[in-house]
């Protein structure tokens, strides 16, 4: 029997995956797409829509979530000196044209390419970041802006393909090439969500406007019921782990990113 978007599972998944985003966003400055998408791809599929409109749907829903979520966390880590604004604006910048682009791309990749390419993405971004020292010692970030362009370019790309903020991509690029710490790389990373998150969702838009086959309430490829029963409880919990996140030793934060990362891309590659 097919899920309904009124059952009170349907529902009640949602709010507790918004939930759950937030505080993992507020806690380590990325956008919790990795943690939308999947769900909302398994639920689009349970009403019965076809998978290939079903995972655009689910990404492009996650990062107009993440735009919000993104508002909410950056203030704080900002008040927290943890934002490095100079890089996050040319990431950013950079980052939104090749999100939207990224956005494009997507709208015509089937789901099954989509679902291997982030599982896949997002296992190597968690291998390299376990390898990365969390607080960096010796080495001074670099000052060099086409590092920045270039690592927002590919950030960018990633966040509109895959509806993710960005974070589990640009928070291993900006540990590993451009020397940050942690605790400036998830500051820094909700900054640049800002500008990807933007970007992406205007891609999702555009390119599914008009697209038969998606469920009422739909805007392009992003679907505002699902956009509301993800962002309302992903605010209320996203400031309090943001609060949280300054509080933890970054190299905790660095385990409990890998972890979910791996299990998030198993998962979306078949694995598990």
């Amino acid at each position: 029997m097919e899920m309904t978007p009124t059952d009170p599972l349907y529902f009640g998944v949602l709010i507790f995956t918004g939930a759950f985003a937030g505080i993992i966003s507020g806690l380590l400055g990325i956008g919790g797409g990795f943690i939308m998408s999947p769900v909302q791809y398994w639920l689009l599929q349970e009403t019965g829509m076809d998978p290939d409109l079903a995972i655009r749907a689910a990404l492009g829903t996650s990062l107009f979530v993440i735009l919000i979520n993104a508002i909410i966390v950056t203030q704080k880590y900002h008040k927290n000196h943890a934002v490095l604004w100079k890089p996050a604006l040319i990431m950013g910048i950079s980052g939104s044209i090749a999100s939207f682009a990224g956005a494009a791309v997507a709208s015509y990749l089937p789901a099954s390419t989509l679902s291997t390419i982030f599982g896949v993405v997002i296992i190597i971004g968690a291998l390299k970041t376990y390898t990365t020292p969390a607080v960096k010692k010796k080495e001074k970030i670099r000052t060099n802006q086409v590092f920045y362009i270039f690592g927002g370019l590919f950030i960018g790309f990633f966040s509109g393909l895959l509806g993710i903020g960005g974070g589990v991509v640009g928070i291993p690029v900006m540990l590993i090439f451009l020397h940050f710490d942690m605790r400036k790389a998830v500051g820094t990373s909700a900054a640049i969500m800002l500008f990807t998150s933007f970007g992406g969702s205007a891609g999702y838009i555009l390119n599914g406007w008009g697209q038969a086959g998606l469920p009422p309430y739909s805007l392009g490829y992003i679907n505002l019921l699902n956009w509301i029963l993800l962002v309302v409880p992903g605010l209320l919990a996203a400031r309090t782990g943001a609060e949280v996140g300054h509080l933890v030793n970054p190299e905790y934060l660095k385990h409990l990113f890998v972890l979910l990362m791996v299990y998030v891309g198993l998962e979306m590659i078949g694995v598990i």
